[in-house]
């Protein structure tokens, strides 16, 4: 029985890939397709490292992790190493996702403390309140315009 093989349009259609985005894996080294002619024949070990590559992207590896941990496989090594590697590799990540995930938690507090504070002066002005200036809104206010003529601002200097 002959090994299954996929041509770039399958293997985009199937992943919903552009044949560029695919070409550029394999300039990468993600992929390694035979060729037949022009014609590039991708086995199915090349649409598994696709697919690993595409997970590895959407837990926000980069392609170049990607391939080291791909690349690991390769080699008949033991697989404990290739674990560890692996494992350190998503526990880096992970630990950036959180910092991320600390800074934006930290925006949104803020955030929401100023939509609270013009909520607050939006009510009072609804009720025709003066508005007590906070330092965010006094920041907003254009500068004031002279009301002198050219003549008198000339004959004031």
């Amino acid at each position: 029985m002959p090994a299954q093989t996929f041509t770039i349009s399958e293997l985009a259609k199937e992943f919903d890939l552009t044949t560029r985005a695919i070409r550029f894996y394999e300039d990468m080294g993600l992929i390694t397709p035979e060729r037949a002619g022009l014609q590039r024949v991708y086995s199915a070990r090349d649409r598994a490292r696709l697919l690993l590559t595409l997970r590895a992207k959407r837990l926000g590896l980069s392609l170049t992790e990607a391939k080291a941990i791909l690349d690991m496989y390769d080699s008949p090594r033991d697989t404990v190493p290739q674990l560890e590697e692996f494992l350190r590799v998503l526990g880096e990540h992970r630990a950036q996702l959180e910092a991320q995930m600390a800074e934006l938690q930290a925006n949104l507090v803020e955030v929401r403390a100023q939509e609270a504070q013009a909520r607050a002066v939006l009510a009072r002005a609804r009720k025709g309140t003066p508005a007590r200036t906070s330092p965010a809104s006094a920041a907003a206010k254009p500068a004031r315009k002279s009301r002198r003529s050219p003549s008198e601002s000339a004959a004031a200097r």
